[in-house]
């Protein structure tokens, strides 16, 4: 099933995100902030961490933003 902007966890944003090659640098309470290079460019990715709860759509559009991945590219994971 391709995922869409309303069933996205954090288990499936964390998971993506490591097959692309971006790696845990540090945790502040309950956000997860993931390193990567895409494109040539570093980049910084907060991820929130709230158990099994699905994240809100709004807030996976800024995970895929400073992320510099395709939103195509995300939702065929």
């Amino acid at each position: 099933m391709s995922k869409r902007f309303f069933n996205w966890t954090f288990k499936d944003v964390e998971s993506f995100l490591k097959e692309k090659g971006f790696k845990l640098n540090y945790t502040n309470a309950s956000h997860f902030y993931y390193t990567g290079s895409h494109d040539g460019i570093l980049r910084n990715v907060c991820v929130p961490f709230h158990g099994s709860k699905v994240i809100k759509p709004r807030t996976l559009k800024g995970i895929i933003l400073q992320s510099g991945i395709d939103k195509e590219e995300w939702f065929k994971f």
